[in-house]
């Protein structure tokens, strides 16, 4: 059972947002520390999946379609959030409320709204 999620934040999530959830105990990995920048949707995905960590986005569109191809394919994802381009604090704050309830574990395979 995996309590705390691990999170890989999409290039087009702040990096403000990285350091502030670092701050309230959150593990997050970016696409530039993990040398992804420029990856397509399904190679940051592929890589969040490989590395078990729930990927934050803005990009609600690509991550709606991959996450129904997953499904479709009965292939395991570590969780999707989408958040709406606000300012990094509302952000953080709207996260911290999705996993302060919920643990890795019960992100797996969905996709979530904040």
């Amino acid at each position: 059972m995996n309590i705390f999620a691990l999170i890989y934040l999409d290039e087009d999530v702040s990096n403000l947002v990285a350091r502030l959830l670092r701050s309230r105990g959150i593990d997050v990995q970016t696409v530039q520390e993990c040398q992804m920048l420029g990856k397509s949707d399904p190679e940051q995905l592929s890589y969040a999946i490989s590395v078990n960590r729930c990927i934050l986005t803005h990009n609600r569109v690509d991550y709606e379609k991959l996450h129904l191809q997953y499904i479709n394919q009965k292939v395991d994802h570590s969780g999707i959030i989408v958040v709406p381009q606000k300012i990094p604090y509302e952000i953080v704050a709207r996260t911290m409320v999705l996993l302060d309830r919920l643990t890795a574990d019960e992100l797996e395979n969905q996709l979530f709204y904040i």
